[in-house]
């Protein structure tokens, strides 16, 4: 049963919603247009705003649903582990692994020959699923990054890095695993965040207002 819970996870994640929307809204790949992100920012210069915004709420859905489905399963009479102190009879481990892993499903999605978006959204999903206090805070650190940089890259690169330190000191009462499966969501969001990075060191990476900005 774990093993199928972490499969659902990935599954779920997978959904292309920012693929599939462009395609209805617009007929086109929107790996194949502006950024070349499959994500609700280019989505929406693909399809238009309402298409991103559908884009957006769809991938933030992927990951609360995912963290109800966890709770859910671990939460049956027959799954497999009782408490105690290993890591796998921890049933917030899995329950955040599954977090993760609907990340990642999202990042390299099976149906786009794992070609995915970066992460944010279904992040945000899960954060807010797994403890609002959390997603509340980040939510504060992305638009104060924001404003003062005018550049969504570098907005969400910071806050996936806050994400560990929001779950330490904001949720300091949350269980143990969210603190550490954290640190592994944080990395793969900043991680597929590279070509962004790279624009940020040459400082050529565009700021809000501006053509062909890609997130």
């Amino acid at each position: 049963m774990p093993a199928v819970l972490l499969l659902v996870a990935y599954f779920v994640g997978s959904i292309p919603f920012s693929y599939l929307i462009a395609r209805v809204f617009a007929g086109k790949d929107v790996r194949q247009e502006g950024s070349g992100n499959v994500g609700a920012t280019n989505v929406a210069r693909t399809a238009g705003k309402l298409a991103g915004a559908l884009a957006l709420l769809g991938d933030l859905a992927k990951g609360v649903i995912v963290i109800l489905i966890a709770r859910w399963i671990v939460a049956r009479p027959d799954w497999p582990y009782a408490a105690g102190p290993q890591p796998w009879q921890s049933r917030e481990m899995w329950i955040a692994l599954a977090g993760l892993m609907t990340v990642l499903g999202h990042m390299f999605p099976v149906w786009l020959r794992f070609h995915g978006g970066k992460g944010v959204a279904t992040a945000a999903g899960v954060l807010l699923a797994l403890d609002p206090r959390v997603f509340g805070a980040s939510l504060l650190v992305f638009a104060i990054v924001v404003l003062l940089s005018r550049m969504v890259s570098l907005a969400s690169i910071l806050t996936a890095a806050t994400i560990p330190l929001l779950f330490r000191f904001v949720a300091h009462d949350s269980p143990y695993w969210r603190t550490i499966i954290s640190i592994g969501i944080a990395l793969a969001v900043i991680l597929k965040h590279h070509s962004n990075i790279a624009r940020l060191a040459r400082g050529t990476e565009r700021r809000l207002g501006r053509k062909k900005e890609d997130e």
